[in-house]
C-alpha cells in the first residue's frame, strides 16, 4: 500500500474516533441530571382526642368513646382536647349535648361540664331562654319540625270592635311574629340527629326575654302555628298582615276562567240599625248582589 493511502486511513480514523467522542458527549449533556426535591416545610404535630364511634345526646363519655389522633397544630379547632385526661380526668362525668360522630373531634361545647347533668338548659345559647309552644299536627307542621331546625312563628287572632249599642265589627288576621329561631326539643326530645318524624305536642325554641314575653301574651290572645323554614335560610324575609279580605281576593286570571264576566266584583252595603251605621263588602254576580 502506498504511503499516502495509509496517511489517509490514519487520518480518517482520527477524525471517525473524534466524531464518536463527540456524539457521546453531546448525547450525555442531553440526559436531564437527577432533580433535588424541594424540600418541604416541617409540619408541626400534635394530638386531637376523637370519638371511637356515634355519640348521641345523653351520652356519658368514656375513655371507650374516645382516641388521640395526630393533628397539624395550626389547625386545632377551637374548644378541642389534645389528651384523653384532659377530658376524663375524675373531676366529674360529662354527658354530650350535641351529636358526635365516629372520628370527629370531641369539642367543648358539644359536651357538658365536668359533672353536669344533660338538661336542656345546657343547650341555651348566653342571654336567651327556652319556650315551649303547644302545637297540634297542623300547628307544628305535621312533626316535620325536628331539634336543630329552623322556624317562623305565626300568630293568629281575633280583634272584634263595638259599633254603635248593637253592633259589633268582627275581623281575623295573621302576622309573622318571630323569625328564624331555633328548635331546641320537641316534647322532651332534644337530639339533633333524630331523623322521624312525630306528632308532638309541644316544641321548645330559643328566644331572646323580649322574643319570650311575645310569646307568652301571644299565646293568651291567639293561636300559635309554625312555619319550618328551608335548611340553610337565615335571611329576613319580607311579610306583612294577612286578614280575611285577602282570602277573597281573586286574580285577573282566575275570574276569566271563572266564566263569567262579573264575577269577583264587589258591592258595598251600608246598613243602619238604631242609628248606628255598617258597612258591608259583599260579592256581586250580575244584578244580584249575595
Amino acid at each position: 500500500m502506498r504511503p499516502s493511502s495509509l496517511i489517509m486511513l490514519a487520518v480518517a480514523l482520527v477524525f471517525g474516533v473524534s466524531a464518536a467522542l463527540l456524539a457521546k458527549f453531546w448525547l450525555e449533556n442531553q440526559v436531564p441530571g437527577p432533580q433535588i426535591a424541594d424540600a418541604k416545610p416541617a409540619v408541626d404535630m400534635g394530638t386531637l382526642v376523637v370519638a371511637t364511634g356515634p355519640m348521641r345526646f345523653g351520652t356519658r363519655v368514656t375513655q371507650a368513646h374516645l382516641r388521640e389522633v395526630q393533628w397539624p397544630q395550626g389547625a386545632v379547632p377551637e374548644g378541642a382536647f389534645a389528651k384523653i385526661s384532659d377530658l376524663v380526668n375524675g373531676n366529674g362525668k360529662r354527658v354530650v349535648l350535641s351529636a358526635i360522630e365516629e372520628n370527629e373531634p370531641v369539642l367543648e361545647w358539644k359536651i357538658t361540664g365536668p359533672g353536669q347533668r344533660a338538661s336542656l338548659s345546657a343547650l341555651i345559647d348566653k342571654d336567651k331562654k327556652a319556650v315551649a309552644v303547644r302545637v297540634d299536627d297542623v300547628q307544628g307542621v305535621a312533626g316535620f319540625v325536628l331539634p336543630g331546625e329552623r322556624v317562623d312563628v305565626l300568630l293568629t287572632r281575633t280583634r272584634i270592635e263595638e259599633i254603635g249599642d248593637t253592633l259589633q265589627s268582627k275581623s281575623a288576621f295573621t302576622d309573622v311574629l318571630l323569625e328564624n329561631v331555633r328548635v331546641l326539643a320537641i316534647d322532651q326530645l332534644a337530639d339533633d340527629r333524630t331523623e322521624k318524624p312525630s306528632v308532638v305536642k309541644t316544641v321548645t325554641i330559643e328566644v331572646t326575654t323580649d322574643q319570650a314575653q311575645k310569646l307568652a301574651l301571644a299565646g293568651s290572645v291567639g293561636m300559635l302555628s309554625l312555619a319550618l323554614r328551608s335548611a340553610g335560610s337565615v335571611n329576613a324575609q319580607p311579610s306583612r298582615r294577612i286578614s280575611l279580605v285577602d282570602l277573597g281576593k281573586r286574580t285577573a286570571t282566575a275570574t276569566r276562567k271563572s266564566g263569567r264576566r262579573d264575577a269577583g266584583r264587589t258591592s258595598v252595603v251600608v246598613v243602619t240599625r238604631a242609628g248606628a251605621r255598617a258597612e258591608y263588602s259583599v260579592v256581586r254576580y250580575g244584578s244580584t248582589v249575595r
